[in-house]
This record gives structure tokens, sequence and C-alpha cells, in this order.
């Protein structure tokens, strides 16, 4: 009755857990939420005022394309970077999930291929199997941080019907940042294999210890094939105001993007003047204070993790993610055990299985993502359940 591809939709590990986390609210237990990339950052006061200035009697449909003025602020926030767009060549989403579903919309048939480092964002998933497209996994490996591997493994699984190479920069789930060297090696490939580069940069700002990486932007040679997807959701703490962008000089794929935005007719009014401000108002100064916040929380993150006996996890270098393994066989049977049986003082933990992040679940089994956009003093807490959980669930 109803289509194959709808019905291979799998559940996000992020998700999965709802109903034990539901089960465990009813039972009046608090939970620490470590399996979602929230930020509890204030949202930027320039966002709520710049809606409470608005003047119009009635709030009516924006251009498709996306409002011109927040076109504009975009354009500037790139051009700050040295990265140059022209006003057509930035197109407005309803987030940057919305971007990903238009981009691959456009490139993939059908039963095509796309390339992509592994462990990766589990939504992808939705919008592969939603439009039929293979995922050929990109092998990278925990012990040495994710990073890519060389160029002629990467170019061996390029087939006929490989159509892009795919990632994200930093990277969920891992935290890993891919270097300047890793990402020209990918345009070197794009280039050479006439892929198109799917660069997902929504995590652009959070990058520590002064790690060498660039936008994909950078590489001037190749913009008609490199798509950036962005968003405001973690920039600026607004994931509930859904504000992506598109931005890619192929004039034809983003004629076809703007036929797709002009089938939703447009975006939130409010949230584009929201996110208009912004990028108008925040600076180098706003990114610098955030940023240095998420690194002090990783590092907390970190240090008290790695204490604890049997598990091991790398230093994130960028976003609010990491890769843990713990001394366990089934980290989703854990993480569901600590929802249905286990509490410290009223509260436990909801972590993210790590195996629905891998196309070979296997490689994630003993494995979770966790997620520290959180305050120091409910990471602590954390911490403390997880220890205590792990020794309880091996003793049983």
């Amino acid at each position: 009755m109803f289509s194959k591809n709808i019905q291979n939709l799998k559940t996000s590990p992020v998700r999965e857990l709802m109903p034990y986390s539901k089960k465990a609210k009813e039972a009046g237990v608090g939970i620490i939420h470590l399996n979602i990339g929230q930020p509890d950052l204030e949202t930027p006061k320039e966002f709520f005022q710049a809606i409470e200035n608005f003047e119009e009697k009635t709030i009516a449909y924006s251009d498709s394309s996306g409002q011109k003025e927040l076109i504009e602020a975009i354009k500037k926030y790139y051009k700050n970077m040295d990265i140059n767009y022209k006003n057509d060549e930035i197109l407005i989403t309803a987030g940057g999930s919305e971007a990903l579903l238009f981009t691959l919309m456009t490139l993939f048939n059908e039963g095509e291929e796309v390339l992509i480092p592994e462990p990766y964002y589990a939504n992808y998933n939705s919008f592969f199997a939603m439009l039929g497209i293979k995922v050929v996994g990109i092998p990278t490996s925990f012990e040495k941080n994710f990073k890519l591997p060389s160029k002629d493994i990467i170019e061996n699984l390029i087939t006929e019907k490989t159509k892009a190479i795919m990632f994200s920069n930093p990277g969920n789930p891992t935290g890993a940042v891919y270097s300047r060297e890793e990402l020209t090696m990918l345009n070197e490939i794009s280039k050479e294999k006439n892929l198109f580069m799917i660069s997902d940069e929504v995590y652009r700002e959070f990058i520590y210890d002064g790690k060498d990486t660039v936008s994909c932007g950078t590489f001037e040679d190749n913009l008609e094939r490199i798509i950036i997807i962005d968003s405001i959701s973690k920039r600026f703490s607004t994931c509930g105001a859904r504000v992506g962008t598109i931005l890619n000089k192929n004039k034809e794929f983003m004629g076809y993007i703007l036929k797709l935005c002009q089938s939703r007719l447009a975006i939130s009014t409010l949230d584009m003047i929201g996110a208009e401000a912004l990028y108008r108002c925040l600076g180098s100064s706003y990114y610098d204070a955030v940023n240095k916040k998420y690194m002090e929380r990783r590092d907390f993150l970190f240090e008290g993790l790695k204490k604890i006996d049997g598990v091991i996890l790398n230093k994130p270098e960028g976003a609010f993610y990491c890769i843990v393994e713990l001394p366990v066989n089934d980290a989703a049977d854990f993480s569901k055990w600590l929802l249905g049986e286990f509490s410290y003082e009223g509260e436990t933990v909801m972590l993210a299985p790590a195996k629905g992040f891998y196309q070979n679940e296997e490689l994630g089994m003993n494995k979770v993502r966790i997620s520290y956009a959180l305050e120091l003093d409910r990471l602590e807490k954390a911490i403390e359940i997880i220890e205590l959980g792990l020794k309880k669930y091996k003793s049983r």
C-alpha cells in the first residue's frame, strides 16, 4: 500500500530511545540529555528584538528564495571570510535539513551513489532512503580520530553511479575537523572525477585548539561543484527557528533548487527577520565567546570520561559531539537500561547509540555519541551517572 522508500526509513538513534525516556519521566526520573545537539546557550536578544520591531499589519509570504536583507547579511558574513557569493548564488531554506533534502533531490536519481565518511549524521539516512540513494561509506578509524583515508582508497570506492561526496565539517557525530590538506584532497577528487561535493558546515565556528581547516567555499577553482549547506541553528543557538542556506555557483543547479523553494512557497517571514538581525549585529566577538564556552565544556567532558575505567575517547576537535567507546558489548542495551532501570539521586542520562551512525552497525555496537551542549554542572552529574551506571550494569 505504501511506498518502498517510506517503509525503508529507519528511526534515528537519537530518537529510538524516546519511549524509554518517556517512561522514565513518567516514573519521576530526571533525564540529562546527552543524546541530542540542542544548545542550551541563550538565543541572542537581537533575534527577538528584530521580531518585536516588525510593524507590518499582515505577515505575508516572503520571496521563495529568501528575504533580500537576509541574503545580503549572509553574503557579508561569507565576505568576511574572503568567500564571495552573489545574491542569486544564495538560497534560504527551512533549516539545514531542507537544504540537504533539496540538494539530494536535485542531484540524485534512484540507485545512484553518494560517498560519505562514516560514522555520519544519522538523519542523513532518512533522505537517502526517501530518494533511493545508495550510501557508500568512506572508512575512517576510531583509533585515528576519524581522519580521512588516502586518496587512492577513496577513489577506489567511486563507480559510474557515484554522484557526490558528502560530509560535515566539523563532524557530527565525531567531533573531528578535516584539515586543509584533507579537504584539498576531496576537492581534487571532486574535480578529477567530476563529482559534486556537498559540505555541511553548520558547526563552522566551533573549531578548537587552533585546528587548521577551511571552508570549502575557499576552493575557487571548483565552486560550481561545491555545495555548501549552512544554518543558524547551532551558530546562534536557534534550533527552533528553521533558517538554513544553500550556496553554490552552478546556475543550473541553483535554478532547480529555486523551483523546489517555489514549490513550498516560502519559509517563515519572522524567522528570517530574526536571522538577518543575528548575522547583521553579531560578529567575531560573539563567535569567539561561544567557541570558548564549548571548548571549556569539551575539556571538562573529556577529562571526566577518560577517568572512567574502560571508557575510551578521542579529544574532539570541533562541533560539540564525541564518539565514546564503552566497556560493554551492546551500547544500545546499556542506554536503554540506563533509562529503564537505573538512576542516581533521581536522575539518569540519555545517550545516542553509535551503531545508527554507521553503515556497518557492528563498528558502533560498543559506542555512543555524546553531545556536550550542556552546562558544566549537568555534564559533571552525567559523568557521575555514567560511571556508576557502568559499574552496576557490568556487575549484574
